[in-house]
């Protein structure tokens, strides 16, 4: 099989900027112990105090490019995946470069001189994550970008995509060509709700968006905010799924197949009107290093097998494993290998 820029991802490229903060610390910036926000005024200052901490980690992140780089590591292919999203030409822009390309990925970024690249804050207490985003140069993206030949041929040569629900927020319009792309083609594109502000106040452009979808993923708390705006009155994330796979399709090449992550709890399946209930690999607490980035290896861990053709049991298989190994560590990162069978 030609693995050669399979999969391709469009998203909010960001600099993790990481550190074990306190319960002080979220309080004083009005954060949500494990949320997922953009950043207001009220939280600029933030992210000074978090470089001059000592344990601060600067890693490259976005939840896309986060779950392509995943995916090319537990591929082992270089060049397998392909990436696209906008940074500023400065020094995270550089570290952002040299991240992603060491890790195999094929990245054209959109280059700005106007903007600074986008940071994320990663707050860690007891070591689960709080986000704080301030996108920065990953909201300039445009689809003129997509539309240059050089770019585009990445679309045609790829046959699977996935971007995360966040990048609904910054070129609607790229998501949307990306997606009629799929369709017209019989190729396969993913999306995350990736977080409930992105439910609630992106509602109108998901649901643009959603009939496209073949594959989509999501955690418990991100399906229980969608159900609540879609007034669907239940909380079972079981139904909610089901709910979701049975959304109507804009193509009738591919059933769509919902997935929905609930921590230490058993991954829920959704298809052809059945539930499937996977269980994930279980962690002793003391192992826990940071839980940010889980959910974006749990879907890189997903895609390294379905871009194979591999059954859904391989593909959540792998996902579990790839969430397992980020959570022991520091940020979205890995070992030098796999070592998933």
């Amino acid at each position: 099989m030609a693995y050669d820029g399979i999969l391709l991802g469009m998203g909010n490229p960001l600099l993790d900027i990481s550190a074990v903060v306190d319960d002080d610390f979220l309080n004083k910036y009005d954060i949500k112990p494990n949320n997922a926000i953009l950043a207001e005024e009220k939280h600029l200052p933030m992210y000074e105090e978090l470089a001059k901490n000592p344990n601060v980690e600067y890693i490259a992140g976005g939840a896309t490019q986060n779950s392509i780089k995943v995916a090319q590591w537990m591929l082992q292919h270089p060049g397998a995946t392909s990436y696209m999203g906008c940074i500023g030409k400065d020094k995270f822009g550089e570290e952002m470069k040299k991240n992603s390309k060491s890790a195999g990925v094929n990245v054209q970024y959109y280059e700005v001189d106007s903007t600074p690249t986008g940071t994320c804050a990663v707050c860690v207490v007891g070591g689960e994550r709080s986000l704080v985003a301030n996108l920065s140069a990953a909201n300039c993206y445009k689809s003129e970008h997509l539309k240059k030949p050089e770019n585009w041929a990445l679309v045609e040569k790829a046959k699977y995509f996935y971007i995360a629900g966040f990048f609904l927020t910054v070129s609607p319009d790229s998501v949307l060509l990306v997606a009629e792309h799929a369709a017209a083609n019989k190729k396969y594109f993913s999306m995350n709700l990736s977080a409930p502000f992105i439910c609630e106040f992106f509602k109108d452009a998901l649901e643009k968006v959603l009939p496209y979808m073949d594959f989509i993923f999501g955690n418990e708390t991100e399906a229980r905010t969608f159900s609540k705006v879609q007034g669907w009155e239940t909380k079972n994330v079981e139904e909610i799924a089901l709910k979701i796979a049975a959304w109507p399709k804009a193509s009738g090449t591919h059933k769509r197949i919902a997935v929905i992550t609930q921590g230490p709890d058993p991954v829920v399946v959704a298809e052809d009107g059945k539930v499937k209930k996977f269980p994930v690999i279980l962690l002793p607490k003391e192992k826990l290093v940071d839980t940010n980035g889980a959910g974006d290896a749990f879907v890189g861990g997903f895609l390294s097998q379905l871009v194979q053709e591999k059954p859904i049991e391989d593909c959540v298989r792998a996902g579990s494993y790839a969430s397992n190994v980020i959570i022991q560590r520091s940020g979205c990162t890995f070992p030098e290998k796999p070592d998933f069978n």
